[in-house]
């Protein structure tokens, strides 16, 4: 958790925070991007398309973040109507978050293997750390579990028939995903293709 890392190492539990500050910035800026790149202004018109973190973050979910070590950025709102193909741009632009966090963890790796950074004592430590957590909160966010990326993406894939029915499993999502945070199912989902992918990368 940050705040015990901040406890311990007040320099490095600020460079942390910082991280997690720009991963969710990013993450929740690409959601815009893309939702104006398809042709609904609404993250636009309310100020989400920015990498300012004040437009981005959630006080509940950084705090939760900052104390529990999960947590959440401000949702970006989007109006599908305005979208060309509902269903596949509605899942471009939930993908475009977790995929945001991927390049982030991708540039992190090709730099740390330039002479300056490797030659540093502690530019890789922290170059690893943030790929790390966005190749942490890619994984997560991608699980098809609502209020997650992931769940909007799968029902842009599904076929139309079975995309209706997997809807109607939205209204679950929440406990699901509460259930799997108490009882450690998530990080037993997720952390074994973090590291297959972080091993990879460094």
């Amino acid at each position: 958790m940050i705040f015990s890392t901040f406890l311990d190492t007040p320099i490095v539990g600020i460079i942390l925070l910082l991280m997690v500050v720009l991963a969710i910035t990013i993450h929740e800026a690409a959601h815009a991007f893309m939702a104006v790149k398809l042709g609904d202004d609404t993250p636009k018109v309310q100020g989400r398309l920015t990498l300012n973190p004040l437009s981005h973050l959630d006080p509940w979910g950084t705090l939760l973040i900052i104390f529990a070590g999960i947590g959440w950025g401000k949702p970006v709102v989007f109006n599908p109507f305005n979208f060309r193909n509902l269903r596949r741009d509605t899942a471009l632009v939930a993908l475009a978050g977790p995929v945001s966090n991927f390049i982030m963890a991708g540039i992190c790796a090709v730099l740390s293997m330039t002479p300056f950074v490797y030659q540093s004592d502690v530019l890789p430590f922290f170059l690893q750390n943030f790929a790390l957590l966005n190749i942490t909160l890619g994984i997560f966010n991608l699980l098809p579990i609502e209020p997650l990326d992931g769940f909007k993406v799968m029902s842009g894939i599904l076929p139309p028939h079975l995309a209706l029915q997997w809807e109607e499993t939205k209204k679950y999502g929440l406990i699901i995903l509460v259930v799997l945070l108490v009882t450690g199912g998530v990080e037993r989902i997720i952390f074994p293709i973090v590291n297959f992918i972080s091993n990879l990368l460094f």
